[in-house]
């Protein structure tokens, strides 16, 4: 079998693996993968319903869940410090030149009770310039990386779940008319039925009065 080690982005570029205090011990980056399943108390909880309330909807349609009820659930299932998401590599950027926006990418692994768990590269777009920014990109593209590690635990399953997607659209969230408030341009955007969307709808977009003809 072959193992490919990966240096955490702490360590230094060059680095091409994981260390013990002994320099000359590498450690496997997928100790424990699939050795065996977790006691069923904690799949229990990995894969239990999601409440329908925490749900969230997205502009374009896309439902998904706030980030810190995975952090919950794997502190359900694991216990504080019984979990942890550790960087593989260097974090990457890349700049689009038509609206200056960047993309900051960064690959995690997710280690639960002592074993690798999942790998999932995180992502987030962001504009502007200065450490707090960056800060927060950085930040944001963690979360992401934790959210796609976790759907191989099972957490959420339900939200790619294109029924249950459908089901729960239908009973719990709206499509409201909206102008872009600098291009005048016009599209459905989505909402939970329960918000209003002259304060739900992001900026700069804002929701119409009428049906556009």
């Amino acid at each position: 079998m072959v193992r490919v080690f990966y240096c955490t982005g702490e360590e230094g570029v060059g680095n091409d693996g994981l260390y013990t205090n002994s320099e000359h011990t590498r450690i496997d980056p997928f100790r424990g993968a699939s050795q065996e399943a977790f006691p069923e108390k904690i799949s229990t909880i990995l894969m239990a319903p999601i409440n329908q309330d925490d749900i969230e909807i997205k502009p374009d349609g896309l439902l998904y869940l706030p980030e810190i009820k995975y952090r919950r659930i794997l502190n359900q299932s694991f216990g504080p410090g019984g979990w942890a998401l550790l960087p593989r590599g260097e974090s990457l950027q890349f700049q689009n030149e038509k609206d200056k926006s960047q993309l900051i990418t960064r690959e995690y692994a997710l280690f639960c009770s002592g074993r690798y768990a999942s790998q999932a590269v995180g992502e987030h777009t962001f504009y502007g310039q200065g450490n707090m920014v960056y800060g927060k990109a950085m930040e944001a593209a963690k979360s992401n990386a934790l959210v796609r590690c976790c759907k191989d635990l099972g957490i959420a399953s339900e939200l790619w779940d294109p029924k249950f997607v459908s089901d729960w659209k239908e009973q719990f969230a709206k499509s409201v008319w909206c102008e872009h408030s600098f291009t005048a341009e016009k599209r459905k955007l989505w909402l939970r039925s329960d918000r209003d969307p002259a304060k739900a709808i992001p900026y700069p977009w804002k929701s119409m009065a009428a049906n556009p003809k």
